[in-house]
């Protein structure tokens, strides 16, 4: 069986970034993931785009590029399989990104995104 795979692109604007900040995010050891759905005039444009950030609590330069080069694999990999078409993904680095395994990051990912996308669940409060 095929599996369907999605072009990637990368944010590159703040703003985007800022917006992906306010939508939903799900925090894993490896890594925090934020998840937007774009408008769907936005939607047409790439499949999936995604964007990669990591401060300086990390640590320093070297951490830091070698947490986000960590990100860029891991995303390079699970986001054309299993990220939803019409949405930004935004991973933030952590102190545990750079020396996690790669299984585990790669788990990381999949089960943040499985979170991300599921439905969201009716409390009955509106009744």
């Amino acid at each position: 069986m095929t599996e369907a795979r999605h072009a990637l692109s990368s944010l590159r604007v703040r703003r985007m970034f800022l917006a992906a900040a306010k939508a939903r995010k799900e925090v894993r050891r490896g890594m925090v993931v934020q998840a937007r759905a774009r408008d769907k005039d936005e939607a047409s444009l790439t499949p999936v785009r995604y964007g990669l950030t990591a401060s300086k609590k990390i640590g320093n330069a070297v951490a830091r590029n070698r947490a986000r080069r960590r990100l860029r694999a891991v995303a390079q990999e699970i986001l054309p399989l299993e990220g939803e078409a019409g949405f930004d993904y935004v991973m933030i680095g952590r102190v545990h990104t750079a020396p996690r395994p790669w299984q585990a990051l790669k788990n990381d990912l999949r089960s943040a995104l499985k979170a991300l996308h599921k439905e969201p669940v009716e409390d009955g409060s509106d009744e």
